[in-house]
């Protein structure tokens, strides 16, 4: 029997017996349900006693295929999937086997330097690890509890000389980087993975371009940033639970490498793009559409998700989330939302990246929260006074370019204006540089000096 490539080996018949040892549960339900119609990207089934969130496969008998689906809601006596793969071939003769439990992914040391897809199936045209090397860790999990968690004390340096020396993120920190398409996101991303210091890094690709997937772990990262990295990919074409599974199988693995004491760092890429798959599940399920047409799920999948990085009882998940803005973003509820759960944010400025500053940091619109928790006096006092000189420069720039200010008139501004092609140059970093914490603080004393 033909099968889906993507999805990992199941023996379906073999799962049956095992699935029938039920019976000792408070209630009795059949394992088998039948397809009774398909409609765009849905599924309904009758399949008795499923819960929402437990992962079935759909079998059809003239095509062969399998797919993995999901329960997203009912309708009457219907169960509503959605499928974790392409529906072509399935027809209304189609079985549905449901596994009592929701999708748990395969989890363990030699998932470093893989690529696989959100079903845990490797894409990376490699042989699989051997299965006693791998455990298996759920894709929905609860964030740990509040009072359990690590206090955060400890900064991570990122490599970047804008963020380290001026929006320093702490080991367990949670940041978006906002910017409007075009502004070097990724770029950003890929110069971060090759400079963090964290110990693991866990990549998520939600809805990416097929192209740039490779160009990204071929081309822009290195072959020793490629060994501590896993990643996690749906791209654009997959379907939208595909897309929005991406980001909560890469947060899983990172749980998984934290939970064994490591310092994770997270990069997910894009929030924006789970967010608008995440609006087409519930459309599609029938949920009313609130703001800017998303459905009430996706603000309460937004903080079940990024409330799950973060220090935990040992080790820490250290989270980038990278978030499209239109305009100003002020708007985009997207960003709203995001902003208001995170621990801080990196704007990114398309007039910067007009003129080919890179990274395109506007720094006196981006804030990190726990930077004064986590650097020494020294340190804020530096930050402190380049972020001043930033805002003075601001106030006259366009005075400077009308020929209206004179040298003289304030003592701070003038040291603003002298200052200003150093601090820039500063701030500016190619993607082949690296620069290290100590590195960024002594030419941070050099420039103030």
């Amino acid at each position: 029997m033909s099968s889906d490539s993507r999805l990992p080996d199941i023996d379906l018949d073999s799962l049956l017996p095992r699935l029938d040892q039920r019976a000792n549960r408070a209630e009795l339900r059949p394992v088998r349900g039948r397809v009774r119609r398909i409609l765009g990207q849905l599924v309904h089934a009758s399949v008795d006693g499923t819960g929402i969130g437990e992962l079935c496969y759909l079998r059809d008998p003239l095509s062969g295929r399998r797919v993995a689906a999901e329960v997203i809601g009912f309708e009457d006596e219907d169960a509503i999937l959605s499928p974790i793969g392409d529906l072509r071939g399935m027809s209304t003769r189609a079985e549905v086997i449901a596994t009592g439990a929701p999708q748990q992914v395969a989890v363990g040391e030699a998932l470093l330097g893989r690529v696989i897809d959100p079903m845990g199936a490797f894409i990376d045209n490699r042989p699989p690890p051997a299965k006693d090397t791998l455990i298996t860790y759920p894709v929905h999990a609860d964030p740990p509890e509040p009072l359990a968690r690590q206090l955060i004390q400890h900064p991570l340096s990122l490599g970047i000389r804008a963020i380290d020396g001026l929006l320093t993120v702490a080991r367990g920190q949670r940041l978006g980087i906002f910017g409007e398409p075009g502004v070097g996101k990724s770029s950003l991303l890929s110069a971060i993975v090759r400079n963090s210091e964290a110990d693991v890094i866990v990549l998520g690709l939600v809805g990416e371009r097929g192209r740039e997937v490779r160009e990204l772990l071929d081309v822009q990262l290195s072959t020793q940033a490629r060994r501590r990295t896993v990643c996690v990919v749906a791209t654009s074409d997959r379907p939208a639970i595909e897309r929005t599974r991406s980001a909560m199988v890469a947060t899983s693995i990172a749980e998984f490498f934290r939970d064994q004491g490591r310092d994770v760092l997270l990069l997910v890429d894009s929030i924006t793009r789970f967010a608008r798959a995440q609006r087409e599940i519930g459309l599609a399920a029938g949920e009313p559409p609130t703001r800017r047409g998303f459905p009430p799920s996706l603000f309460a999948a937004l903080p079940r998700l990024l409330e799950r990085a973060g220090p935990g009882a040992t080790g820490s998940i250290t989270a980038l989330y990278t978030v499209l803005t239109e305009g100003d973003g002020t708007l985009d509820p997207v960003s709203e939302e995001t902003r208001a759960i995170l621990d801080g944010h990196i704007m990114l400025s398309a007039d910067m990246a007009r003129r080919n500053h890179f990274p395109a940091i506007d720094v006196l619109a981006s804030r990190s929260r726990l930077m004064e928790t986590v650097t020494a006096a020294e340190h804020r006092r530096f930050a402190a006074r380049m972020r001043d000189l930033l805002a003075r420069h601001q106030d006259v720039e366009l005075l400077l370019q009308v020929g209206e200010y004179r040298e003289g008139q304030d003592a701070r501004t003038d040291e603003a204006i002298q200052k200003q092609a150093a601090i820039e140059t500063f701030l500016r970093q190619t993607n082949e540089e690296t620069s290290s914490m100590s590195d960024t603080l002594k030419l941070m004393d050099e420039i103030l000096s």
